[in-house]
Formats: structure tokens, sequence, C-alpha cells
């Protein structure tokens, strides 16, 4: 393998200058050496490389083919290289799938909290309902993913615990309510995410029983349609007060039933764990335990 890599490199070299002389004084390698190093190239190949022209050399159509495959691959292992050795060992992409509620008020501190200790790795975010977080992260998709235990069922994945994460109903600030809410039994009315998201299912296994007046897969939709009184909701406590607060809206704490879920971070247990991957699952702890406490009116 190294003597293929020496080759390609002196490859790539001939056919950057089109010149056997020429690439032999940039490599500091004898026109000759070069010459062998070329044709051991083109024999390992089965094919010729190059055609001699009366000014130098010109690429055959597998020359162009092998120019361009090498071109990029060393691109990419150069680029790599210069980069951990001026950025450290904590570089490269991670692909981050979430459900959509964290993105408010702790994907949005993870990212920047990542950023300030780890700038040289590529953060790829993706949100997406729980049952869809789970499928990205087991068919490889992503290589973590922050989810509500509930939807976790299976020795596929490592699975870490970050915080718990309390319900909240999120009603009208003109609403007359106020202080803890006993929701046993009520006759609610609420907008909710689809029946496969976590959170919708938290609400019937809870005991509650609501009539749904809406559904929407967004955090944004369901605020707006709870500010036009569509009806109220039932979403994480920790949504920001400036969020509810920008569409007139108020969150109450829920006394009972306890509706309350378990926030985890999932990568597959088969897969080996890369710098950057740790760097994000210790930044990932670092920002759960810094989380305020849930604060409601």
């Amino acid at each position: 393998m190294e003597m293929i890599d020496r080759q390609l490199r002196y490859f790539l070299a001939i056919a950057e200058l089109e010149s056997l002389s020429k690439a032999a004084a940039v490599l500091d390698q004898t026109q000759s050496g070069l010459s062998k190093q070329l044709a051991s190239l083109e024999a390992h190949i089965g094919q010729p490389l190059f055609t001699r022209t009366g000014r130098g050399l010109r690429l055959t159509g597998a020359g162009e083919l092998l120019r361009d495959a090498a071109r990029r691959g060393y691109r990419e292992v150069d680029g790599a290289v210069e980069a951990i050795r001026v950025h450290g060992a904590a570089f490269g992409t991670v692909r981050l799938a979430a459900v959509h509620t964290m993105s408010y008020y702790y994907v949005r501190d993870l990212v920047t909290e990542l950023f300030a200790q780890s700038p040289s790795i590529n953060l790829s975010l993706m949100g997406r309902s729980s049952p869809d977080v789970v499928n990205l992260v087991e068919s490889g998709r992503a290589d973590m993913g922050i989810v509500y235990d509930s939807a976790v069922d299976s020795d596929v994945f490592t699975s870490t615990a970050l915080f718990d994460d309390d319900m909240a109903l999120i009603v009208k600030a003109t609403n007359s309510r106020i202080g803890p809410q006993d929701l046993t039994g009520e006759h609610l009315k609420l907008v909710a995410f689809p029946a496969h998201y976590a959170l919708r299912k938290m609400i019937h296994s809870g005991g509650l029983n609501p009539i749904i007046a809406a559904e929407a897969e967004t955090i944004d939709v369901i605020l707006q349609l709870v500010a036009s009184g569509v009806g109220d909701a039932i979403l994480p406590c920790r949504l920001p007060k400036k969020m509810l607060d920008d569409h007139g809206l108020k969150k109450l704490p829920i006394s009972s039933p306890l509706l309350r879920r378990k926030v985890v971070l999932i990568s597959r247990a088969d897969k080996s764990t890369a710098t950057a991957i740790k760097s994000v699952l210790e930044v990932a702890h670092k920002v759960a335990r810094k989380l305020p406490d849930e604060s409601v009116e």
C-alpha cells in the first residue's frame, strides 16, 4: 500500500506538470527512477496512463479517470491531516438528529457550546419526530440522536441519559387558570403533535383522553394555533418564556398526571466512536448539567 500511495502521488505530479523531467525536479527524483515508478503503476493497473506528444505527456482516458479520483481522495486526506494538525483531534462531521422540541431550549445551547469548545467540528443537524430520530440512527444516516427514552426499545443502541423533561399546559395569557393543574378527568381540547410522536403518546399513556382539535408537526405552528383559540397544548416546560410571550401565551405546571420523560442521547452500539462524536457527547452532558430549573407561571 505504501508503494501504491507513493506511485499515485508521483503520477499526480506528472499529470499536473505533463512532463517527467519537470516532475522529477519537483519531487527530487531522478527521471529514470520516476519513469520506473510510473511503469510499475501502469503495470499494476493494466493500462497506459500517458501518451507521449511532441510537447510532453498527455493523459489517456484511463489516466484522466485515475487523476480525477486520486486528486479528490488526496485532497480530502491532506485537508483532514492539516485540519487535525492545526485544530487538534476533535475534527470531523457529526450527523445529529433530535426531536423537534429540543431545538428551542437544548440543541441550541448544545450547538453554541460545541462550536465554542471545538470549532473544527462540522455538525449536521436534523430535526425529526422521535420515531424518525430512532430510524435515522438505526439506519446509519445519523451518528447520534437526541430523543425521549420511551421511543427507544432496542439493543441496537447505546443510550445515555441527559435530563428529565416535564410537560406544562400551554394556554392563552388571558386564560384565568393559575397555579398547578390537575388534568385528571378534565375534558381537554388540545392542539397536538401527530399520533406517532412521543409527546402525543405521553398524553394518552398518562390517562388523558382529550379532544384533538388540530395536529401540527412543529412547535411554532402549535403555538400559533393555541394563540388563535383553537385549543390548548401540552408541551415541554422548558420552552422559553419569551417564545410564549411573543404568542400571547403562558405555561402552567401539571400536578396530575405526571407527564415526564427522560431525554437520552443514542448511538449505534456496533459503531466505533470517533473523536468528534466523543466531543459531542461530552458537550451534550455538560449542557444538560447546566440546564436551568424548569420555571412556570
